[in-house]
């Protein structure tokens, strides 16, 4: 029996790019360019082992976003996944974390699923609760934070690397799991990749295709909300100490006044 996997990825603005809130106080996504969240990248890697491991699985990614969101998922097609599903509505826009969790439960109950792997968190929220909320939802097991994760029998098992300890977690499919910066290395895209990601298929829901009421997420549904916006200072000039003789002492008194010592 085909192991259904499907990768949650989420479409984010480059964090080397200058980020700022739109006037609604959302994350601006237009004025910025955009990529698949790097955290999720070991997600989709960690799918394609194990679907590699298991000669008979399927890889799907699915993300929620507007139309810029595809990249995302062609990035992914082109690492090797089998298809995609895009969650795209203009409703969705301002969506938190608890809105978008409703989404991608709906979506995977309609594209069906064994494994849910997911990314330790996105790289513009950086909440790292979805995994846990999705299993919530789903009424299925979560095993998170993973840095070795397989499957084997119907279990997935992982370790969860602590401060102070290891831990190795089990859990029956079906299950959702996340895996961490630590869990292997992402693979590049391969020009046979890339070429292959333009013919592999795409499903599209709408919210309307998910049977989600409008006025549950988006902006207006949701739980958290930004309330106050302050843009970051510029850079000023930095103090410059001139050393003649006591540059120690002017350092150590600097040093003192601002609190570092």
């Amino acid at each position: 029996m085909t192991l259904k996997i499907v990768v949650c990825v989420k479409y984010v603005p480059d964090a080397t790019g200058d980020r700022r809130f739109a006037d609604d106080t959302t994350t601006d996504r237009d004025g910025v360019d955009g990529l698949l969240s790097e955290l999720d990248e070991y997600g989709v890697e960690q799918a394609l082992r194990i679907a590699e491991a298991s000669g008979d699985a399927e890889v799907t990614v699915l993300t929620v976003g507007g139309d810029d969101a595809k990249d995302a998922l062609r990035k992914a097609l082109s690492m090797g996944a089998d298809k995609a599903v895009h969650v795209n509505d203009e409703d969705i826009h301002g969506s938190d974390v608890i809105g978008t969790s409703a989404i991608v439960a709906k979506a995977l109950e309609k594209t069906g699923f064994d494994l849910v792997v997911c990314g330790m968190a996105s790289t513009d929220g950086t909440m790292g609760v979805l995994p846990a909320l999705l299993a919530e939802r789903l009424g299925v097991p979560q095993a998170t934070l993973l840095s070795e994760v397989a499957v084997d029998n119907g279990t997935v098992r992982g370790r969860r690397d602590g401060d102070a300890a290891t831990e190795q977690v089990e859990a029956p499919l079906p299950a959702v799991v996340s895996v961490t910066d630590q869990s292997g290395e992402a693979r590049y895209p391969s020009f046979k990749g890339i070429m292959a990601a333009k013919k592999k298929p795409v499903q599209e829901f709408d919210l309307d295709d998910l049977g989600i009421d409008a006025d549950t997420v988006g902006l207006a549904g949701s739980w958290t909300k930004v309330g106050e916006i302050t843009a970051r200072p510029p850079r000023t000039a930095g103090t410059v100490v001139t050393d003649e003789g006591d540059g120690g002492k002017q350092l150590a008194a600097y040093l003192a006044e601002q609190k570092f010592i």
